[in-house]
């Protein structure tokens, strides 16, 4: 599914404010990618669904959560689209958790000029000590050791809501072998009929 802003907006119901946040979102995107690895470049030219449409679908599983972690943040997807529809919603905020510095900063010019509700934390993701309703992630790494990173907020009694490719239920699979946990596969927005969103909840390492 290839979106252009008016079918992203008439799709998700955005307010015209929201739209001029995603807009400027994606050109501080595209001049940061031009001297950082943030998104693959030929991805940019699709931001409405490939990076908009990805992330904004992650609310449709959550749509009463208010509090989020990104971890490994550093492009700013998904949680900065999750802060832009988290503005003005009492008691909402994000986190950006990423372990590199230049990301970091990129995420606090962007967190700066659209005013959002969301703290850029530089550090291991698994090292963090906040309590959020959804933990979240995007291309951070294999099912198994990205629930690693997601344990501690897990515990606190996040559940998990992650942006995986085709390669999610062999992920899975694989997971099993270190950790039990309850896991449902949602078809990913994008209707190439690869992607997906897993949903995980009661994680705990496997004896």
């Amino acid at each position: 599914m290839s979106l252009t802003a008016e079918q992203f907006q008439a799709l998700s119901s955005a307010t015209d404010a929201r739209m001029a946040d995603l807009e400027r979102f994606r050109v501080l995107l595209t001049e940061a990618n031009e001297v950082m690895n943030l998104v693959g470049p030929s991805t940019l030219p699709d931001y409405w669904s490939r990076h908009v449409l990805d992330s904004w679908q992650l609310i449709e599983h959550a749509p009463d959560a208010l509090t989020w972690a990104d971890l490994g943040a550093g492009a700013g997807v998904p949680g900065v689209v999750l802060a832009i529809f988290l503005k003005g919603r009492p008691g909402a905020h994000a986190w950006l958790v990423d372990s590199l510095g230049k990301r970091c900063r990129f995420l606090e010019q962007v967190k700066a000029e659209l005013d959002l509700p969301a703290t850029v934390i530089n550090g291991r993701a698994e090292d963090q000590t906040i309590t959020v309703d959804v933990v979240t992630a995007r291309a951070v790494a294999p099912m198994d050791k990205l629930l690693g990173y997601a344990q501690p907020y897990m515990d606190r009694g996040a559940q998990g809501l992650f942006l995986k490719g085709e390669k999610a239920p062999d992920e899975l699979k694989s997971a099993r072998l270190s950790w039990h946990f309850k896991a449902q596969l949602h078809p990913s927005r994008l209707t190439d009929g690869r992607g997906h969103v897993v949903q995980v909840r009661g994680l705990r390492r496997a004896r």
